[in-house]
């Protein structure tokens, strides 16, 4: 305050001694553009029904009326399945260094080397129009420009998720989700779920702890949570890990806090990004490396490629910075209609065998199918900076401008498309029988505590708390013993701290612990 106080006088001194100015001329006001249809047609009258007389019924040949409300009937598109409330950003992506010894990438190829971004950051299960200060993991889903095509890093504000397999996802989401005969989000539901799936330990530590409820979008980390692939020129594959760190440092609400900001603004969130980048307050975020040599990938007493686990002992780098420095012009055609998939890769980067990716592949892009339309990747936020060249060919809202009868390859004739061979993926060896079956290493619980030892006694308390004020929901006594066993097995301080506070038999929980390692 004293700051601006100080320049607020520096001015008006300035301005004391400063040569006497004529007043500025008056403008006059931006007049209006005469409004027309869709068609772009000018529109007479837009405030009155055309009528048969002055109380008769309105006429069927009243074109302005008929469009006007059928264009407002189409407004809405169907939400998101997953991640509905969400906000965007422009951004631009520097990289630090030249990383072409791991990645033929041209977004990592030389110091210095700036790519446009688009990030948006969501919740995952609340719907579009919901308070953004709700308990949820937020996405934190990056689109990069690169001038090989789009690069989509799709992940979370936190490192892991709850499940390791997408065969699981629909089920997981659907027990999220309100029941479908009250359309209310139930604890008993969830933790019903949860009770059969051990490796969420880890995920809903994290959930339930204050990271659950961020205070800021800008003061908070985001993980691709995946583990992918880079790839040289060569065909090395080198394993990696990435992990967006805030240059804003980090702020939580406490369970409280975030119920009294979301009843004081339900956008709060939202509303301190968009007016910081407006500010000129632009907020970054640093893009940190894990790597890992796919020789040592049985090296571990976990799975790497699990994504239920983060990588601890190994160096992080930092390979770049992003800085989000532009609102969007229109919230609709950038926030709500950008469309992302972790199947948007560029040569250099690649998704690895994760089996939770692997399904996210198929799906990301063919929800965005079903919700935008087949041409989603048309749209101003979706569409490539470098140029397109394909087959692909009408569908609705096709306006791709393409010319030319030559829709198919291979030919004969000149004119038309190949394959751009040193482009295509890194090979792998197969040899093992077709299976369905869990991982070998699944470590469901160790990762988990060692995040409960990392918190802080305020931190632990939180977390208790938090897990027992929805545990406490929940009537079947079988499910919260069984939900309190693996808090249990996670850390035996955790477990008996939860059991207490959910008043569950501190003896059952011991012997269900047992019988689940």
């Amino acid at each position: 305050m004293l700051k601006k106080l100080f320049t607020a006088a520096v001015i008006g001194l300035a301005a004391s001694h400063a040569p006497a100015q004529q007043p500025a001329a008056p403008t006059s006001p931006t007049p209006p553009k005469p409004l027309t249809e869709d068609g772009g047609q000018p529109v007479g009258n837009n405030q009155n029904s055309r009528t048969a007389g002055p109380n008769g019924p309105v006429l069927l040949d009243n074109f302005h009326l008929i469009q006007k409300l059928a264009r407002f009937d189409r407004e809405r598109i169907p939400e998101r399945v997953v991640h509905a409330r969400g906000v965007g950003a422009h951004g631009e992506f520097v990289s630090y260094g030249d990383y072409s010894k791991y990645t033929k990438a041209k977004v990592f190829s030389a110091k210095d080397k700036k790519t446009p971004t688009f990030l948006r950051f969501s919740t995952v299960i609340h719907p579009n129009g919901s308070p953004d200060q709700l308990r949820d993991p937020r996405g934190f889903a990056v689109k990069f420009y690169t001038e090989e095509g789009n690069w989509d890093l799709v992940g979370n504000n936190l490192p892991v998720f709850f499940i390791r397999d997408a065969m699981k996802f629909p089920d997981m989401v659907h027990s999220l989700k309100p029941n479908p005969v009250n359309n209310q989000q139930e604890p008993a539901r969830f933790f019903d779920f949860f009770s059969h799936i051990p490796e969420s330990t880890h995920m809903l530590t994290f959930v339930y702890s204050d990271m659950g409820t961020p205070a800021s979008l800008r003061q908070m980390d985001g993980f691709g949570v995946h583990a992918f692939k880079w790839v040289n020129e060569k065909g090395d594959v080198t394993y990696v890990k990435f992990n967006w760190r805030s240059l804003q440092g980090h702020k939580n609400y406490t369970a409280a806090e975030a119920a009294a900001a979301s009843a004081k603004n339900h956008s709060g969130l939202t509303e301190d990004l968009y007016e910081n980048i407006q500010a000129g307050n632009f907020p970054s975020w640093e893009l940190g490396l894990q790597m890992m040599k796919p020789e040592d990938l049985d090296k571990f007493d976990f799975n790497p490629l699990d994504d239920t686990k983060v990588w601890p002992g190994i160096e992080e780098i930092k390979v770049g910075k992003l800085t989000l420095n532009k609102v969007p012009d229109n919230f609709f055609q950038f926030s709500e209609q950008a469309a992302f998939s972790p199947g948007m890769v560029v040569p250099g980067i690649e998704p690895s065998e994760d089996k939770m990716l692997q399904g996210r592949l198929f799906s990301y892009a063919d929800t965005q199918r079903y919700r935008i339309g087949a041409n989603y990747l048309d749209l101003p936020v979706n569409r490539p900076k470098a140029a397109v060249s394909n087959n692909s060919q009408d569908g609705a809202l096709n306006h791709g401008g393409r010319s030319g009868d030559l829709n198919y390859e291979p030919s004969v004739r000149t004119g038309g498309r190949r394959d751009t061979t040193e482009k295509e993926y890194s090979k792998a060896s197969l040899a093992d029988q077709v299976v369905q079956q869990p991982i070998h290493k699944t470590l469901n619980f160790k990762q988990a505590g060692d995040l409960y030892l990392s918190f802080k006694e305020e931190e632990k308390a939180n977390l208790i708390s938090n897990l027992a004020g929805d545990m406490n929901k929940v009537k079947n006594e079988d499910v919260k013993k069984q939900m309190v066993a693996h808090f249990y097995l996670a850390n035996a301080d955790y477990g008996t701290r939860l059991a207490k506070a959910v008043s569950v038999s501190l003896r059952d929980v011991k012997a269900l612990a047992e019988k689940t390692k």
